[in-house]
């Protein structure tokens, strides 16, 4: 068995020091097809995203992504990124934190996994969203 990849564990390590010294933690994104982000917010294939807890709702940092939920712009999205998108965590601050080496991508990293019943995970949903009222 091939052991678990660091760098999951970096940016947890780098998130919570910027936390720790008052810093604002951001992450560089390699936009993708794996990687649900405003695209209006892309600029030459990346993105930076501030991930300090006041920007953020439900972030949850996992071993295959990170996703949270942001405010752009007065509109709420909810954010999926793969780790092998990570490029980079830092403290805007001071810059000082950790870049990544590209990894490869290939088609099969992004294939939605099964749910607990068996069924695959509904896909995002595309377009701009909506409200609706409800009486």
């Amino acid at each position: 068995m091939e052991p678990t990849s660091t760098k999951p564990y970096m940016i947890r390590a780098l998130y919570e020091w910027c936390v720790d010294n008052g810093f604002t933690p951001h992450l560089m994104v390699a936009v993708d097809s794996g990687t649900r982000v405003p695209m209006s917010y892309v600029k030459n294939g990346e993105i930076v995203l501030n991930i300090n807890y006041s920007a953020t709702k439900d972030l949850m940092m996992g071993n295959d992504a990170i996703t949270f939920s942001a405010r752009f712009n007065g509109v709420s999205s909810d954010i999926y990124v793969p780790i092998s998108a990570v490029r980079g965590i830092f403290a805007r601050e001071s810059g000082q934190g950790m870049f990544f080496d590209p990894e490869p991508q290939s088609a099969a990293q992004f294939e939605p996994t099964p749910g607990p019943s068996g069924n695959s995970p509904a896909p995002p949903p595309k377009g701009r969203p909506s409200l609706k009222v409800v009486k």
